[in-house]
Formats: structure tokens, C-alpha cells, sequence
């Protein structure tokens, strides 16, 4: 009898869970802007009782190069992260080309795999070689597709047989194998590394390399995917100021391809260089925004004015 109530017990508080994003009344979710890559609305985030990121709506459309700027501790971290969910909102709403990312229906790995991520500290893996590194999830993403279609076929082959000839149902087409699918992601990575001209490199190891040559692998890891935004969370800061060049060189590149981009830095010159906007953002929120010219040649805001007086 005990041992039943207490069932009955865990049962009740397991449809009592408090749901993963807790919304208010000023959060219903409006309508997507289609012309919007990201879009966010109302983010928040906190830790605790602290208000990490307070209320932000912002979008952001294909091709724009955004560059977040501001001091340390004012949520520009948070917020990339919030972008392709590392950190779940406490409260608001993420969107990437219409998928609402903090529905719990939506698989988020799969909208991933459109978001290249790039980090301050790298986070290759130092028991993979480079080309280990950059083929590891486009051949275990080819694998996947390969799976799928190969158990639909199975599926499809069993029905038939209880079909009659008119309705049977045609194959899906394979054109590809594991073989192929790891040449094919090897022939893009080699390409990726000559491009950054470190083809050299492709059998070496992490370890054996310059913090400038694993960010640019790192950066490189990330376009084998094939993303349509990449975010980056101040690429240049953990590396030794002679290495910054050649990074900044290649995110450059990239920007003037029309690589759609959200950038953390404290690079200054290269947000006014590079960035199609700049956002100032301070206390969680994003304080001033607007075209580089304008943030960095007339600052309307007095804690943008204090913070590029100590900064430039």
C-alpha cells in the first residue's frame, strides 16, 4: 500500500515538472519575420536571482556582419550562446529561419548544423588530427542520411511484399556509401585547409600547433558544415597579439563572401572595419546600435561614450 502511494506521489510531481522555459504574460510568441535569419524576442536570461540578459528583440537578416561590443560581464557571451541554444532562455523566444528554437519539439541538433560555432579556447579534439577534427561531423552526419534511407528502403521492401504490383512502392534512391561519404567530407576538408594554407597540417595534432593555426581549424571545422550564420565568441582573445592578424585576415574573407555573422570582440578596429552593425550592449541590454560610422564616430549613449573613451 505504501509502496502505491508513493508511486502515486512521484507520478503527481512528475506533471507538476516546471517547464524548461517558463513564459509571462509579456512573452506570447508573435508573429516570425520572415526576412530575418535570427530573430529573438523578449530574451532573458539569469542565473539565479542575476539578469544575465533582460528582455532583448532583435533580428538579424542574411548577409548582415553584427559585431557585439561592451565590457566584460555584459551578457555579449550569453547572448551569442542564447543564439543557437548552449544556454537555454529563461524566458523569450529564439528563431533561425523560422524554427522556433526553444520549442521542445524542434531537433536541435539539426539547427545546429546550420549555426558554425567558433569559441575563444578552440575546442578541437587533441586525440584527433586536423583532418580528424574537420571531417568528424559531416562523415557521422553523411552516415545518418545514409542509415535512414538504407532503413526506409528496408521498411518499403517489407511492405511490398503485401502489395499488390500496382501500388507497390518505389525505393528511395542511394547513390552514396560510407566510403564515399568519407572521401567526399576528406576532399572538402583538404580544400578548407589549402584555402588557410595549412594543408601541410592535415595529419598533425592540436597540441603540435600555434593558437593561430587551431583557431583558423577551429573556424574551418566549422564551414565543412556548410552553416548559414557563423557565430563567433571573441575568436582572438586567448591568442598571443602576433597571431590576432591572421584570424582577423580569414574572418574578413569571409565577411566580404557574404557570410552572415554575429561577432563577440574586442577588436575595435575590426568591428569598424568589417561590421555591417555594432551593437553596444551593457547591463543585459543592448544600450546603442547601429551603423559602425555612427557607433564609433558620434555615440549617442554617455556609457557607449565612456566605454569607447577607454577603449580606442
Amino acid at each position: 500500500m505504501k509502496d502505491a502511494e508513493t508511486a502515486s506521489v512521484r507520478k503527481s510531481k512528475k506533471r507538476q515538472a516546471k517547464p524548461k522555459f517558463i513564459k509571462t504574460e509579456k512573452t506570447p510568441v508573435e508573429p516570425f519575420d520572415p526576412e530575418a535569419l535570427i530573430e529573438v524576442q523578449h530574451l532573458t536570461k539569469k542565473f539565479g536571482e542575476q539578469v544575465v540578459l533582460d528582455d532583448i528583440s532583435e533580428k538579424i537578416v542574411q548577409g548582415e556582419k553584427v559585431a557585439v561590443i561592451g565590457p566584460s560581464g555584459s551578457g555579449k557571451s550569453t547572448f551569442l550562446r542564447c543564439l543557437n541554444m548552449l544556454e537555454d532562455p529563461t524566458d523569450g523566444y529564439v528563431f533561425f529561419e523560422g524554427n522556433n528554437l526553444c520549442d521542445y519539439r524542434i531537433d536541435i541538433n539539426v539547427q545546429r548544423r546550420r549555426m558554425g560555432m567558433v569559441f575563444q579556447q578552440f575546442n578541437l579534439f587533441n586525440n584527433m588530427n586536423v583532418l580528424k577534427n574537420i571531417t568528424l561531423a559531416p562523415v557521422h552526419i553523411g552516415m545518418r542520411a545514409l542509415r535512414r534511407a538504407q532503413r526506409k528502403n528496408f521498411l518499403i521492401k517489407a511492405g511490398n511484399l503485401f502489395r499488390p504490383a500496382a501500388k507497390k512502392k518505389p525505393l528511395l534512391s542511394v547513390r552514396t556509401s560510407k566510403k564515399e561519404i568519407k572521401a567526399d567530407a576528406e576532399a572538402d576538408a583538404m580544400r578548407l585547409l589549402e584555402r588557410i594554407g595549412l594543408a601541410d597540417k592535415a595529419g598533425a595534432y592540436p597540441s603540435t600547433l600555434s593558437g593561430g593555426q587551431r583557431q583558423r581549424i577551429a573556424i574551418v571545422r566549422a564551414l565543412a558544415m556548410n552553416p548559414k550564420v557563423m557565430l563567433f565568441d571573441e575568436p582572438t582573445s586567448a591568442l598571443d597579439p602576433e597571431m590576432v592578424g591572421e584570424v582577423l585576415a580569414l574572418i574578413r574573407e569571409l565577411a566580404e563572401e557574404g557570410m552572415t555573422m554575429v561577432i563577440v570582440t574586442h577588436e575595435m578596429g575590426f568591428a569598424r572595419e568589417v561590421a555591417t552593425r555594432v551593437m553596444f550592449m551593457d547591463g543585459g541590454k543592448i544600450v546603442e546600435q547601429g551603423a559602425p560610422a555612427e557607433i564609433f564616430g558620434s555615440p549617442k549613449n554617455e556609457r557607449l561614450q565612456d566605454f569607447l573613451s577607454k577603449v580606442l
